[in-house]
């Protein structure tokens, strides 16, 4: 069998070694530009990733991850304590849900997922902000814990936290009307809150967050007026109430309540009714309350004495008004039964006496013509005729043509019952902060003197009998005046109203109750005067306060105590047992 010869040669397969290694080494130069190229492409989206991320993204609680499009630092805010040191406004951290819509990669899928955690938000509102060409967007701020964990369980590209702080109020309602509350970022918008915001969000020389502001008010007392009203709204079933508590010798305001209220971690719920200040922005007549002002100025103008006689047995006439009491009785009434049996025929007298501008300036001598200097921005000015000829200083003798607030009524009778003294009215405590007002004279201490007998003979012989409370020696004055509408007096809804100062022997506390438009029930008779409304409510705020502030009681059986308060009920025993109700 013959043998197939082999035609490649040596040359040939030296030929083929060269062309193998050649192509060898332009497949690993290929393969170096390829890889190169893959690898500066990685690279290219490592930066990017970086980039979309870190700059124009955020990390999670990171303080300045979003400062680029929110130029505005956390500040904590000073906390706010009431004058025995108790926490009434603090800041807590929360996290705060914004989205970087850049990063967003299914825009509808991440709308239905957060939607669903939080039921309140507006999808068509979301979808619009994450399709938006923007680098920070905010979803929702201050989270709780739980939606805080369950948008991180959704793992979407483009949401993130920002640590915030919140404002917490721990007594939610019962400082509603005090201390305000802030927005949203943290800026205080109404109350205290607003009033000291500088402060509150500003830093001390060392850099750290101011101490904790101190206010006048006693959180247990507070409480404790704000239950008592509440429990008289209801029973009266009246549209609002106010109640105060004052320092009579200080002007602090150690409560102040106004009903409605509303809780202040959620001051959105609230309607503006809630909203409105019935103790310093609302203005109203407050009736015979003014005879506590009229009283004085009889004894500083016209020299009045406590057994000056009184013919309150026919109506006044002044102009085309005719003036009358309550329950017109055809008798002569000394000075201080007068004041007991609030008689408008009499206060008249003592008007007229004085004359219009003697009135006029005592009025605004006691604060009752003037703003409130209260460290609040919800306060009113008093609203009185322009024009204060005749008949205006007659009806302003009974409480009629004048509007005030509640606290210019206490406010004016702390002075009246301290010594003769006005202090400014402050919320502020007042043994931390040297630069608040001190008081200035507007009475002699005389005068002061007879309006603390008048007062306390009301409470135990005349219109406040209900506020009586056995040891504490309240003394008061009750107030009932039809609420004005469309230019004429509606007569069947009123204010009815108590100021009250107790010990009488030694003031210490004045406490007002307003009720707005109170219905009469049985226990009152129908009645929704002050005497039969208010100055109840007031006695029992007297009798749970009273051990709160360390007030002890008297003995009112001592010899001092009746010598100072006696009264010669032996000229007519009769109108003595009058039970009068205005």
């Amino acid at each position: 069998m013959a043998v197939e010869e082999n035609n490649y040669s040596q040359d040939d397969t030296v030929s083929l070694g060269r062309a193998s290694v050649e192509d060898i080494r332009n497949s690993r130069s290929r393969l170096f530009v390829v890889s190169g190229m893959f690898i500066f492409v990685f690279m290219a989206l490592i930066f990017r990733l970086i980039e979309v991320s870190v700059f124009k993204g955020g990390k999670v609680f990171t303080v300045k991850s979003y400062d680029e499009f929110y130029d505005d630092d956390i500040k904590t805010r000073a906390d706010i304590t009431d004058r025995n040191g108790t926490l009434l406004a603090v800041n807590l951290s929360t996290a705060s849900l914004y989205a970087n819509p850049k990063v967003i990669l299914d825009i509808d899928d991440a709308v239905k997922k957060v939607s669903a955690i939080f039921p309140e938000t507006d999808a068509a509102s979301l979808k619009s902000k994450l399709s938006s060409d923007k680098h920070f967007v905010w979803i929702k701020r201050n989270l709780t814990p739980k939606e805080q964990y369950k948008i991180n369980e959704l793992g979407l590209p483009g949401l993130y936290f920002k640590e915030e702080e919140k404002r917490i109020y721990p007594h939610k309602n019962l400082m509603s009307h005090i201390l305000g509350f802030v927005d949203v970022d943290g800026k205080g918008i109404s109350g205290i809150e607003r009033k000291f915001n500088t402060y509150l969000s500003g830093s001390n020389n060392i850099g750290g967050v101011n101490e904790a502001l101190q206010l006048s008010v006693d959180i247990r007392v507070q409480s404790v007026v704000r239950d008592v009203l509440s429990d008289a709204m209801e029973e009266f079933k009246a549209l609002g109430a106010a109640g105060i508590v004052l320092d009579a010798d200080t002007g602090e305001v150690i409560s102040m309540v106004s009903m409605p209220d509303f809780n202040l971690n959620n001051p959105g719920d609230a309607d503006h009714d809630a909203k409105f200040n019935r103790a310093t922005y609302g203005v109203y007549e407050m009736g015979s309350t003014f005879k506590v002002f009229n009283m004085a100025l009889g004894f500083e103008k016209n020299n009045l004495k406590l057994k000056d006689i009184f013919d309150v047995s026919e109506p006044i006439k002044v102009a085309r008004f005719t003036i009358r009491d309550y329950h017109q009785k055809k008798k002569e009434l000394t000075a201080s039964e007068v004041f007991m049996f609030s008689s408008n025929i009499a206060s008249v007298q003592i008007a007229v006496d004085a004359g219009e501008e003697a009135q006029r300036e005592f009025l605004g001598r006691l604060g009752l013509l003037d703003e409130l200097e209260i460290e609040i921005p919800e306060k009113s000015e008093p609203l009185y005729p322009d024009n204060w000829g005749k008949v205006s200083a007659v009806t302003i003798s009974y409480g009629h043509g004048i509007a005030v607030t509640p606290m210019h009524v206490a406010s004016a009778t702390a002075a009246l019952v301290n010594g003769g003294v006005l202090n400014p009215v402050t919320l502020l405590k007042k043994s931390r902060f040297s630069f608040l007002n001190s008081g200035v004279r507007v009475v002699q201490e005389d005068t002061s003197d007879k309006i603390r007998k008048i007062m306390r003979l009301a409470v135990k012989h005349g219109t406040g009998k209900n506020s009586d409370v056995e040891g504490y020696l309240v003394g008061g004055k009750t107030g009932s005046a039809d609420k004005p509408k469309e230019g004429k007096y509606n007569t069947k809804v009123n204010i009815s109203s108590f100021v009250s100062a107790f010990p009488m022997n030694e003031p210490k506390y004045v406490v007002l109750v307003m009720m707005d438009e109170p219905v009469g029930n049985a226990k009152t008779g129908g009645f929704t005067t002050g005497g039969m409304v208010a100055a109840p409510v007031a006695g029992e705020v007297i009798k749970r306060i009273a051990p709160i502030l360390g007030v002890t009681p008297v003995d009112e059986n001592d010899y001092e105590i009746q010598k100072e308060f006696w009264y010669d009920n032996e000229r007519d025993k009769q109108q003595v047992a009058i039970t009068a109700v205005e």
